[in-house]
Order: C-alpha cells, then sequence, then structure tokens
C-alpha cells in the first residue's frame, strides 16, 4: 500500500512539474561521487543573513509590493516530506511545517495566510526556480551553505536537522559506513546526495539520485537500493509509511534549513526575517513545531538569528 501511495504522489509531482529524465536525475550522483576531488567550498557563516532594518514595514516599490499587488505569495516546495510538505491523499492539499512558515509569511504581507500558491518544484530545481521568478522563495527542508549563498540568498535558520540512514528492519548497518560498496540514495540536487560521496570508507557508498525522496523509498521498496540517507526529519516521515524500515546511526551533518530568496531581494530577505523574529519571540514557531513535530517531544528553542 505504501508503495502504491508513493507511486501515485509521484504522479501528482508530474503533472504539476515536469521530472528530470533518468539521464539528468543520474548526473548529480556522478558529481558526488567525484566530489573529492573538487575544491573546497568557500568560507562563510552560512548561517548568518540579512538583518531586519525595516521590520514588516512594506514601503512602495519593495517587492513585498510588488507580491501584494499580485495578490498572492508564491513559494516552491515539495510535496513528499510528510511532515514538513506533503500533500494529504484525502484532500488533495500540501501542508506540513514548511507549508505553516509560507502562511505565516502570507499572513505579514496581506494578513490573510490563504493568499499563499504552493508550487511544487524538484530539489534539483530550487535554486534555479528562485533565481528565474517561478517562486517567490523556495522553503523545502533547504540546507544554507556557503556554496548556495553564492547563488541565493537565505533566511535565518529557521529549523536544524542532522543527516542520518534509513534501512531495512532486518539489516545489520548501524552507521553511514557501513554501506561500503552499496547502493544508498537521495533526492537530486540536495546536500544529502553529496554527503554520501564523502562518506570516507573505502569502498564508499554508491550514492543513487532519484527525482525526490518519495522516489528513493520506491526505489527501496523495490530493492533496487539497499539504504536511504537524508536529514533526520525527511526519514522520520518516510519510516512512518515503511514498517519494515527503520532509521539508525547518530547525525553525521549538520543541516540547518533556511529560506532560499533571490539576491535581487534583499529587502524580501530582511522582511522574512523581521517574521521569523516575530515567530520565535510569540509563540508561533513552537506552536507549529507541536502541531507538525510533537510526537518526537516538546518544541526545542527554535534557532537564534544570526546576521551579516
Amino acid at each position: 500500500m505504501a508503495v502504491a501511495l508513493l507511486l501515485a504522489v509521484a504522479g501528482l509531482t508530474a503533472c504539476t512539474d515536469a521530472a528530470p529524465s533518468e539521464k539528468e536525475a543520474a548526473k548529480p550522483a556522478a558529481s558526488a561521487s567525484s566530489s573529492a576531488g573538487a575544491p573546497a567550498p568557500p568560507s562563510c557563516d552560512a548561517r548568518a543573513s540579512w538583518r531586519p532594518t525595516k521590520g514588516l514595514q512594506i514601503p512602495a516599490g519593495s517587492y513585498m509590493q510588488t507580491i501584494r499587488d499580485r495578490g498572492r505569495l508564491i513559494v516552491g516546495m515539495s510535496q513528499d516530506t510528510l511532515l514538513f510538505s506533503s500533500r494529504d491523499p484525502f484532500t488533495a492539499k500540501i501542508e506540513g511545517f514548511d507549508v505553516d512558515m509560507g502562511r505565516e509569511i502570507a499572513k505579514a504581507i496581506f494578513g490573510d495566510p490563504d493568499r499563499l500558491e504552493i508550487r511544487v518544484i524538484p530539489r534539483s530545481e530550487r535554486i534555479n526556480a528562485v533565481n528565474r521568478g517561478t517562486v517567490d522563495l523556495a522553503i523545502n527542508t533547504m540546507t544554507t551553505n556557503c556554496t548556495r549563498w553564492q547563488q541565493v540568498d537565505f533566511s535565518t535558520v529557521y529549523y536544524e536537522a542532522g543527516q542520518r540512514l534509513l534501512v531495512g528492519k532486518d539489516s545489520p548497518a548501524t552507521r553511514i559506513e557501513d554501506l561500503g560498496g552499496q547502493r544508498v540514495c537521495a533526492a537530486a540536487g540536495s546536500t544529502s546526495l553529496e554527503n554520501i560521496g564523502r562518506v570516507n570508507v573505502d569502498p564508499p557508498p554508491l550514492a543513487v539520485a532519484r527525482t525526490d525522496f518519495g522516489a528513493c523509498l520506491v526505489a527501496f521498496q523495490l530493492g533496487e537500493v539497499q539504504a536511504i540517507s537524508t536529514d533526520d526529519t525527511i526519514l522520520a516521515g518516510l519510516a512512518a509509511q515503511d514498517p519494515y524500515a527503520k532509521v539508525v546511526g547518530p547525525r553525521f551533518t549538520e543541516e540547518p534549513y533556511a529560506m532560499a530568496i533571490a539576491g535581487t531581494h534583499r529587502d524580501f530577505t530582511e522582511f522574512v526575517n523581521a517574521v521569523l523574529e516575530r515567530m520565535r519571540a510569540d509563540g508561533t514557531w513552537a506552536k507549529i513545531h507541536d502541531r507538525w513535530l510533537g510526537d518526537s517531544g516538546p518544541a526545542p528553542k527554535p534557532p537564534a538569528a544570526r546576521y551579516r
């Protein structure tokens, strides 16, 4: 049943946004496997964003005014990340932690959280969609890092995650190093895929790219890959859909989630950071955490803002 549901979701994705071809999806995997010889990433404080100098004001001529004149906020998200942004099979609505983050930004612009249009985009297309203006911002369990800061701007961090491993319940593997020479899936365009290729074991795990993590779960259930490795938040949602899977091992990376915004819209990045400041201070962040992630325990303190 889980396979059938995920295949149905994959069909919805194809209707909403064209998926890359198998040849294109394989390209990031090759890149990941050769990342050991790649230049070192630039150095920066990837968690530090632009200080919200004007608070929640919407000045004439600002990008927020452009969004207001259009009548809706357009956000790029996935539809297969359970608890963060996934499509409810009964209502067909996309919902989750990331969706509620977007609703708060829409509320700050319009006074109405429903003025939100969600566009489903592959993880490999998040930065392109932001820079082309297809979406106003991407809220999509996206890790901020220095390499990506060269392409887009990011908000302050709104969630802290870390990469772990999903395997079958009968697997003896307890960490990513136990899967040397075996096929491990992650979404094309994700930092998770790159991290698999950097595991220091001989032979290393074989990074396998799929269009999204729903497709990774189908590949796992069909025996095409031996494991899935990505952020623990995403793996928790995948494990909830498969009674024969388990999440193992310690976090072996830090994955601070932030919202991607075009570098040409610094005023909008500052505005989004003002929304996040308000959410941290008035308890909204904690309420959203409890709604979607409360099963993991009481809401922790939200990530503290850092500014450039």
